[in-house]
């Protein structure tokens, strides 16, 4: 089912809660001005090669949430195209708790932060387990050093949104 960045970022019920608040009118003109993206920008490309570090969020058919955090060196995360990002999924202590809840439900999300920036960027999109392209491989890159690579995680994405920078604590090694 495709939805519109609007759709995949706020459900019904999120846009109820908003009206019910006093905040739908804000979020609708930010859809007006075409502030809700689906496609990649420049700056958002340079950003994601920049973290080596994401949190990537499934859920299963009934609903029952999961994250997990990713990480490797900086560019881990590749950006294909303007719609398109993959990363390395590594040999680890072995839940499939992602890989399980891709199976029944591809709905996925993508959290970047740069806590040096106070910068946070939300990805909503749909992902999918690739278990053999020798080209997508070869795309990715060495793997982390010590690390296995099992398959690669195609995320293709709906919507993105900037996160309000307030909060985020300066979480940087001295």
């Amino acid at each position: 089912m495709d939805l519109s960045p609007d759709e995949a970022m706020f459900s019904a019920s999120v846009r109820a809660e908003q009206a019910r608040r006093g905040s739908r009118k804000a979020q609708e003109r930010r859809v007006a001005l075409g502030r809700f993206y689906d496609e990649l920008s420049a700056e958002v490309i340079d950003f994601i090669g920049e973290r080596n570090s994401a949190y990537f969020a499934t859920a299963s058919t009934d609903g029952q949430p999961y994250v997990q955090h990713r990480g490797g060196p900086a560019g881990f995360l590749r950006v294909l195209d303007e719609h398109t990002i993959a990363f390395a999924n590594y040999a680890g202590n072995h839940p499939y708790i992602s890989l399980g809840n891709l199976a029944e439900n591809d709905r996925a999300f993508l959290f970047l932060m740069d806590y040096a920036a106070a910068r946070r960027l939300k990805l909503w999109g749909h992902a999918r387990v690739v278990t053999h392209d020798p080209a997508l491989f070869a795309r990715l890159g060495d793997p982390a050093p010590g690390a296995r690579v099992e398959e690669a995680i195609v995320f293709t994405v709906v919507a993105w949104d900037w996160n309000c920078s307030q909060h985020i604590p300066k979480l940087v090694a001295p």
